[in-house]
């Protein structure tokens, strides 16, 4: 299962790289937001909890465990990860998003993804 979810988060990222370069920065946001949040999954089940499958769940287990708790993260990346989520709802039900905003996510994405998975 962990192993899905991480194949998944690549695979999202690179879906987000390339709706970027293709300027089509609503989907880009989507995209990268789904790697992120698949990463928080794989991260999760690594340090030995049973995340329940909702988006609202696993930033809650991500941010109490993980940055709160554990003190594995940094404070930063609570805050990042539900702008993400907020530019993702916007970029798929709300005014869209813009290039630079979109180009933000993806950076965030990318970061997160190199820290969180690192050692996987």
């Amino acid at each position: 299962m962990i192993e899905s979810f991480f194949q998944r988060a690549l695979e999202n990222l690179k879906a987000a790289e390339l709706l970027f370069e293709n300027g089509l920065y609503n989907a880009s946001a989507n995209r990268a937001y789904y790697s992120a949040f698949h990463a928080a999954i794989v991260v999760l089940f690594r340090n030995g909890l049973k995340p329940d499958i909702d988006h609202r769940k696993v930033l809650s287990l991500f941010s109490s465990e993980l940055i709160n708790k554990r003190k594995i993260f940094s404070s930063k990346f609570k805050e990042d990860i539900y702008e993400m989520q907020k530019n993702r709802i916007l970029a798929d039900y709300g005014t869209g998003i813009s290039k630079t905003k979109s180009a933000t996510q993806l950076k965030f994405t990318k970061e997160f993804i190199k820290i969180i998975l690192k050692d996987i």
